[in-house]
């Protein structure tokens, strides 16, 4: 007897066509974080226990996604299948930490996530000021990374708490910055009297790849300081001085040792992080999606796929500027594979029809304070919902 069908409903369509799928799905959810209230990984645990149990038939399989920000390193360690390792370096503001990272089953590459690392989310609200962080942490992790034997990295950036372009990264990698007195500079603040940029006498070579997930510049109206900076604390009043301070950077840097990079698409990434790498550490930018795309064989599992499930914790205006969650959807339609998405606010919902068969938002069954608070438990409910629409 052949296998029972069924025909998804019109309320499914979107942009895509009717389609006659296996009663017993093969379904594949892919969801990134919901910032603030679920890993990758517990949003995808959560919408497969949603899923299962309201349809215990189906075949679910979880790929916990990051397109570079926060979760970049647990998603791709798993991925390659690294290993955890631990080192004793400082977050944004110089507190001791222990610090992790990952070293892949070769021991040459390691994964290396800055959220975890100079994280915002690290440090008590409101407690620190920008002018007072920086990352000089991230570079006590890269050379520790180095000296285990690896000899190229992956770094993801995103979330992190700083603004100084590298610059503390930088000192902990054995750069030097002086002024016209000869006065070593500590605190990024004080770059606007930069005069002299002196690299290490031994500096790391090895091969490091940048995920990034935005596109801005250094400086400027889209540069990290303006787009960024207010979420980490600088005011509008701030913006001049932080301005003066990487510009003067960047122009050294670029006096003295031809370095550019600072119009490059992504150098404003985690305040500047994207530019710090390239510069001090000779990286490259890749599309943080494209590195978790390219690692888990992603277009690979969506073509034997009967159904996507993915998701973030907000969907709006930034979603389709290159997000994971749009990347997502963009590859289903090309592979004609439907694709839902859940959320826990969706604020373009007539805009998410054209990219998405169906969309829910956890703000569909529960206020936004229930939604962020038990996140994990009105995500397996909206799962279970979803399936049983599925069934009928």
């Amino acid at each position: 007897m052949p296998p029972r069908t069924l025909i998804v409903p019109d309320k499914l369509k979107g942009t895509l066509t009717c389609r006659a799928v296996a009663r017993r799905r093969r379904v594949l959810i892919v969801p990134d974080k919901f910032k603030g209230s679920l890993t990758a990984h517990a949003a995808a645990s959560a919408i497969a226990a949603g899923w299962s149990k309201a349809r215990p038939g189906d075949r679910v399989a979880t790929l916990p996604m990051s397109d570079g920000g926060d979760g970049f390193g647990a998603v791709l360690g798993e991925l390659m299948g690294a290993r955890r390792k631990h080192t004793r370096t400082v977050d944004a503001a110089h507190r001791p930490l222990r610090g992790l990272w990952w070293r892949d089953d070769t021991g040459k590459t390691a994964i290396i996530d800055s959220a975890g690392i100079i994280g915002l989310a690290m440090l008590p609200k409101k407690k620190f000021h920008p002018f007072q962080l920086d990352s000089f942490g991230l570079g006590g992790v890269m050379r520790a990374a180095a000296k285990s034997g690896a000899t190229s990295a992956l770094v993801g950036l995103g979330g992190s708490a700083t603004n100084d372009a590298g610059f503390g990264m930088a000192r902990a990698l054995g750069w030097r910055f002086f002024n016209k007195n000869r006065e070593e500079l500590e605190e990024w603040w004080r770059l606007r009297e930069l005069a002299d940029a002196r690299p290490p006498a031994r500096p790391l070579i090895w091969n490091v790849t940048v995920a990034v997930d935005v596109a801005n510049p250094l400086l400027g109206p889209k540069g990290c300081s303006r787009i960024y900076g207010p979420q980490k604390g600088l005011r509008p009043q701030d913006f001049a001085l932080a301005e003066k301070c990487l510009a003067r950077l960047a122009s050294v840097l670029t006096e003295q040792h031809g370095i550019n990079g600072a119009k490059t698409a992504g150098a404003g990434a985690a305040g500047g992080l994207g530019f710090g790498l390239m510069a001090f550490a000779g990286a490259r930018m890749e599309s943080g999606f494209e590195v978790f795309a390219r690692c888990a064989r992603l277009d690979d599992r969506i073509a034997q796929a009967d159904l996507v499930i993915t998701g973030e914790g907000r969907m709006d205006s930034q979603t389709y500027m290159g997000k994971g969650v749009a990347q997502i959807a963009r590859r289903c339609l090309d592979l004609g594979v439907p694709c839902l998405a859940l959320a826990g606010t969706v604020l373009e919902p007539a805009r998410a029809r054209r990219w998405f068969a169906q969309t829910h938002a956890l703000t569909d069954i529960t206020d936004l304070e229930g939604a962020q608070s038990k996140a994990g438990r009105y995500l397996r409910q909206l799962a279970g919902q979803m399936a049983e629409a599925f069934g009928k």
